[in-house]
């Protein structure tokens, strides 16, 4: 066989040493590049064939056509950008493209395969919530769509369509059946984040959010955990001992973005909470503050609305009496004293099951995520330490001030007149049909 000379430029030389160093094309394609260079040395192919372990034949092939693209590869080298020319010797080294096998499945058939992903499995006498591969592959067949077709085969063609029937995101809906009442709560809400700012600049009140982190289990791992290492990842042991359980109180300042003064406490319950509420108020802050709560009982208990009601300096028998008259004799008498816009400490309830609209509970997540989910705690101490040192350390890395943007839900009129997705559409598309455009259709 009769040997062909290449001859390369100084910068396509280097690059061809590059990959051969590199490693990261694959081994072919270093073998190529180094019969290239060895071609380029005029080396025959015998010789070279010795030195790669590839047969005198292959050597040949890769060497010619490296040498029939050396006319594009001066024209890229032209152009002066080495990323370039790197890709483009890369791609001469490599193997063409394949046609591949005949399609095994017609369109008709994987259109079906997907269809069962996305049914619900117990229509088809499966007791089960969601599919798996495997049972999508075995329905295919009972239902006589196709004869046999493997798992892995299943799986290409839900990743074709990025389609995973395992997983699910869940969404939490508001109980409450006045949805006017609904919407005038969670507006009140956003506007009382949208408004904090100003707030705090003209009166020297400060927004913040506030609710209890309970249960939080200081539990000690029998075996200290291993650390992940490079193609394994971190292992803990399952068994632990329990040392008792406490409850966090936090305090998410709105504008500033931190968490300040919690209050960590084995018990929670009516004086607890007015007894963190009482020490924010005594910290000088603020000259007032308002408070975005939830609809928990101990929010508007009876020593929340009398220590309120002393710092306000409004008498105790104005108060009533709890369960018969006056501001004490119920929650909705309670709440309604604690909420009034006049007073310079006030309270903002969120609605029901509406916990995503209090701001601190993003905190708290954070919280469960770097603190408890692995820790690993010898006593409550220990556990009331760790938390301590995080929220230090959250305040001064992390924690900054929320972008909130949502200002309460839309009409129905709004939200079909002027969606801006077809997610905010789609609760009022049975409006379109009565609802006029501009042009009269």
């Amino acid at each position: 066989m009769r040997s062909i000379s290449i001859d390369l430029t100084t910068l396509m030389t280097e690059i061809l040493q590059e990959v051969i160093r590199s490693r990261l094309p694959g081994i072919a394609v270093i073998q190529r590049a180094r019969c290239i260079l060895l071609a380029h040395g005029k080396m025959e192919y015998v010789a070279i064939s010795q030195a790669v372990q590839l047969s005198a034949k292959a050597v040949g092939r890769w060497v010619r056509r490296f040498a029939d693209s050396l006319e594009a590869l001066r024209h890229v080298e032209k152009t002066g950008v080495r990323a370039a020319l790197t890709r483009a010797i890369i791609d001469c080294l490599r193997d063409a493209p394949r046609s591949g096998a005949p399609k095994k499945f017609t369109p008709a058939e994987v259109t079906c395969m997907i269809s069962i992903a996305c049914e619900d499995p117990e229509k088809s006498n499966r007791p089960v919530t969601s599919w798996t591969v495997r049972e999508i592959a075995s329905e295919a067949v009972l239902r006589n769509i196709v004869t046999s077709v493997s798992v892995s085969q299943v799986q290409r063609f839900l990743n074709q369509v990025q389609l995973r029937p395992h997983k699910k995101k869940g969404w939490c809906f508001t109980t409450e059946k006045d949805q006017e009442l609904f919407q005038s709560q969670a507006e009140a809400v956003c506007t009382t984040y949208l408004e904090a700012a100003q707030l705090l600049e003209q009166k020297n009140t400060r927004t913040v959010c506030v609710d209890e982190m309970t249960s939080l289990q200081a539990n000690e791992k029998r075996a200290p955990g291993k650390r992940p290492a490079p193609g394994q990842c971190g292992k803990e042991e399952c068994q632990y001992t329990r040392h008792g359980t406490v409850c966090l109180t936090g305090n998410w300042d709105v504008v500033a973005g931190q968490f300040v003064m919690p209050t960590i406490e084995e018990t929670r319950n009516n004086k607890d909470f007015a007894k963190h509420i009482e020490r924010l108020l005594k910290s000088g802050l603020a000259d007032g503050w308002v408070f975005v709560v939830d609809n928990l009982n101990t929010h508007c208990g009876e020593p929340l609305v009398r220590m309120i009601a002393k710092v306000l300096g409004i008498p105790s028998k104005k108060l009533g009496k709890s369960k018969k008259c006056g501001i004490l004799k119920n929650m909705g008498s309670r709440r309604a004293f604690l909420s009034d816009i006049s007073h310079k400490i006030r309270f903002v309830y969120i609605p029901k099951h509406s916990s995503w609209l209090n701001q601190v509970e993003a905190v708290f997540g954070m919280f469960n995520r770097r603190v408890m989910r692995s820790g690993n705690f010898t006593s409550k101490a220990d556990l009331i330490s760790k938390l301590q040192r995080f929220t230090a350390y959250f305040n001064a890395t992390i924690a900054k001030p929320m972008m909130w943007t949502f200002t309460g839900r839309p009409t129905e009129q709004e939200a079909v007149e002027s969606p801006k997705t077809w997610r905010q559409l789609w609760p009022f598309r049975h409006l379109l049909a009565t609802i006029e455009t501009p042009d009269g259709t």
